[in-house]
């Protein structure tokens, strides 16, 4: 691939979007990012994927060059339809995605990044989303899902300004999980997802699941998947494996079955 880089350590795929000098999101990014997502689909080893970005961003955004490429409304609105649908398909992915995130995530780069379920950001990174300063608007979901993590008033003021906030104030928000130093990012990042990867693969897969079912007003049908999803676990070898190391005071020894 072009654009992307990703390797595997235990079971965690790290993914790196190498696109200097932005990590700009380009239709070859797009394209390099969905090929990776089929690759980690086929590893059923994989638990927990952490995407991040090489060089001084996680991604300043869209590919605003390849934007003067395109004629009339059905090609904007068709570039935006296949950035929708692939971060759709992250944010349902089978396993956990971390945004590991430095210096800059703006406009489809933060867009990206609240596609992905948990974001560690440093302390001085900048998150935003500036389209408004370009004339144009989101269109990669980033009207819809920032207001599900800082609240409706708080993105009319991030998108009208278009002002970004630090890696602070996006954990105080609700944007990212955790801000740490820039040097502890990388290791903080994988002892995260080594946390989320030591439990049992059917386990992680139930609850990708069925936590979105908590954003929608599919209660009733999410505590019906939930039903069902406990017995299936509860059927796995794991399950008795996991119940038996807590009787036994000691670490469960998984196998993902």
């Amino acid at each position: 691939m072009e654009h992307l880089t990703w390797k595997k350590e235990g079971h965690v795929a790290i993914v790196t979007i190498d696109s200097p000098p932005a990590n700009a999101l380009s239709s070859g990014i797009l394209k390099d990012l969905s090929t990776v997502l089929d690759e980690v689909e086929q590893d059923s080893t994989i638990k927990t994927v952490i995407l991040n970005g090489e060089g001084k961003f996680f991604s300043a955004g869209a590919d605003i060059k390849e934007f003067t490429t395109l004629q009339g409304e059905s090609d904007y609105a068709a570039l935006a339809k296949k950035g929708q649908q692939l971060f759709n398909r992250i944010e349902n992915f089978h396993v956990p995605v971390i945004a590991s995130i430095h210096g800059a995530a703006l406009g489809g780069g933060l867009e990206l990044a609240m596609s992905c379920h948990v974001r560690v950001v440093t302390k001085s990174s900048k998150l935003g989303l500036p389209e408004l300063n370009l004339g144009i608007i989101p269109g990669f979901a980033g009207t819809q899902r920032l207001p599900r993590y800082v609240g409706l008033p708080k993105a009319y003021e991030m998108v009208l300004t278009g002002e970004p906030i630090t890696g602070e104030e996006a954990v105080n928000l609700g944007l990212a999980n955790h801000a740490v130093d820039d040097e502890d990012l990388e290791v903080f990042s994988m002892k995260l997802a080594n946390k989320f990867s030591s439990k049992s693969g059917p386990s992680i897969h139930a609850v990708m699941k069925l936590l979105p079912y908590a954003q929608t007003s599919q209660f009733n049908e999410g505590v019906d998947a939930e039903a069902v999803e406990f017995g299936k676990v509860f059927g796995n070898s794991d399950a008795k494996e996991g119940i038996t190391a807590f009787i036994e005071k000691r670490k469960p020894n998984f196998k993902d079955q």
